[in-house]
């Protein structure tokens, strides 16, 4: 066997049955993922394509995260302020992702 073929078909063996499953379940099915990154803010996308590396290009991007505003004069308590945003196409790089979870409205 041709050894680029016996590459090909161990990552994608190891794509489909290892930790990088979800993701490969997300592209082949074209369903939703949240993805938790840096800084605390969580994206709701679509899932296009991924490397070993969790390099992604996203589709449908919804970015969710809370801000709070530095307080003025005075004890007052800032409130916390939630934000989104829409992001068409998006390309992540892999080494500010922390989480994947599966889009958790489609489990039981």
């Amino acid at each position: 066997m041709n050894p680029v073929k016996t590459v090909v078909k161990n990552e994608e063996e190891e794509f489909a049955k290892g930790p990088l499953s979800i993701l490969y379940q997300a592209v082949k099915n074209n369903t939703k993922v949240l993805i938790n990154v840096r800084n605390n803010h969580k994206l709701l996308c679509h899932v296009k394509a991924f490397d070993r590396h969790c390099n992604m290009v996203l589709e449908n991007v919804k970015e969710f995260w809370t801000e709070v505003p530095k307080s003025g004069k005075g004890k007052k308590k800032a409130r916390v302020v939630n934000k989104d945003r829409y992001i068409p196409k998006l390309f992540l790089r892999g080494d500010s992702v922390v989480v994947v979870c599966s889009n958790p409205n489609l489990k039981g």
